[in-house]
């Protein structure tokens, strides 16, 4: 299937393709291989969690706060 094929596709249908590519990556992330600074990114991210402890916001909230402004 090519692009033009695709994006002759219902919006709806083109949003099903694209969840169920985006499962599929996500069942194979055993398979991606992070580079060292990309390593060192995620490590300092940690650390800067582990130290602050903040959770941040419930993703229901954030979108409730986002629709109010649309």
């Amino acid at each position: 299937m090519n692009t033009s094929t695709l994006r002759d596709l219902p919006v709806e249908q083109r949003l099903h393709l694209v969840e169920e590519l985006w499962d599929s990556i996500a069942a194979g992330q055993g398979a991606l291989v992070l580079s060292e600074a990309q390593r060192q990114e995620l490590d300092r991210r940690l650390d800067a969690y582990e130290l602050d402890r903040d959770p941040g916001r419930p993703a229901e909230d954030v979108v409730a706060d986002i629709r109010k402004r649309l």
